[in-house]
């Protein structure tokens, strides 16, 4: 079957924002920053940064604000939403990546007690 899956490894640009809606459901948002790299024809190394818009819901979304902040490298899983909205009258489109799970790749868990 085919399945809506993107996995990607990067640092957050931000420290992560919970928000928590009147229902009581949360959400935290964060943008992670990606490099390709790749030799162009001059044999040049050169490095691609590419920037994500990551959105993490309920339970995982307050793990997520309490452990990530900015600077951290994390492998994430998730899938990839496409939508658009109006800003001044003109219809525009963005990409976001929805979180399953992360993994900390450049940190100690905190100890839990």
């Amino acid at each position: 079957s085919i399945k809506n899956s993107i996995q990607l490894v990067g640092r957050l640009g931000n420290t992560p924002e919970l928000r928590t809606f009147e229902s009581g459901k949360q959400m935290t948002t964060f943008s992670l920053a990606t490099n390709d790299i790749y030799y162009n024809n001059k044999g040049e190394k050169v490095t691609e940064t590419h920037w994500h818009h990551v959105i993490v819901w309920g339970k995982k979304a307050g793990i997520a604000s309490e452990y990530l902040e900015k600077d951290n490298e994390i492998a994430l899983e998730g899938k990839l939403i496409n939508r658009s909205y109006e800003k001044n009258g003109e219809k525009r489109y963005v990409s976001e990546v929805v979180m399953n799970e992360m993994i900390m790749l450049d940190r100690k868990v905190k100890a839990s007690a």
